[in-house]
């Protein structure tokens, strides 16, 4: 694209600025009261290119005042070159400075999109991590409560295995006296021992 630029640039169907003399002023001296013309020449360059070709009408001016005037002619095709040439080269250098603002700028919204993608991934897994740990904390404090209610049922049937050895030695010590005290009031001897094998 800019390459068909250029090349519309540099054709030569652009029309050269067109030397358009104006009228000449008729400057009078008041010391020798000669009167001496003086062409001024105005450029006027047209920006849109035209398809006819304009037509320059020149007034006849003196030989040595050709020989300026085609020094000049020169002068200005050089200077017109260079312009031309500037004007080439400022546009190469605008669009190369477009292109470049246009890939940092298209690299800066990649790396952004990339930074906010990466936060977005690392957001969801940190989510998920948080909600596996409380659901492991939450596992964890109900086996920690299901093990408190094992120890705890583990103590009351233990109690309650005491209580029952406690109540039958009870028992047992209870009937021994109540034998023992049967056979002192009888005088009686206990046939078997208790205890003895």
């Amino acid at each position: 694209m800019a390459e068909e630029q250029l090349k519309k640039t540099e054709s030569p169907a652009a029309p050269a600025p067109a030397l358009v003399p104006a009228p000449a002023p008729v400057v009078a001296e008041a010391k020798n009261d000669v009167v001496e013309q003086k062409p001024l020449v105005q450029f006027h360059e047209e920006k849109k290119p035209d398809e006819s070709k304009a037509l320059v009408v020149v007034d006849k001016i003196s030989d040595s005042a050709e020989k300026k005037i085609s020094g000049g002619s020169h002068d200005r095709d050089v200077a017109l070159g260079e312009v031309e040439k500037e004007k080439r080269l400022s546009f190469i250098k605008a669009w190369e400075d477009s292109e470049k603002s246009k890939a940092e700028n298209k690299s800066q919204k990649k790396l952004s999109d990339v930074t906010a993608w990466e936060n977005s991934k690392k957001a969801s897994l940190e989510a998920k991590l948080k909600k596996k740990e409380e659901q492991l904390e939450r596992k964890k404090a109900e086996y920690a409560e299901k093990m408190k209610n094992k120890v705890a049922l583990v103590h009351r049937e233990a109690e309650e295995k005491r209580a029952m050895v406690e109540a039958k030695r009870g028992e047992e010590v209870l009937k021994a006296e109540e034998m023992a005290a049967k056979f002192r009031a009888t005088n009686t001897t206990p046939k078997k021992l208790l205890g003895c094998f």
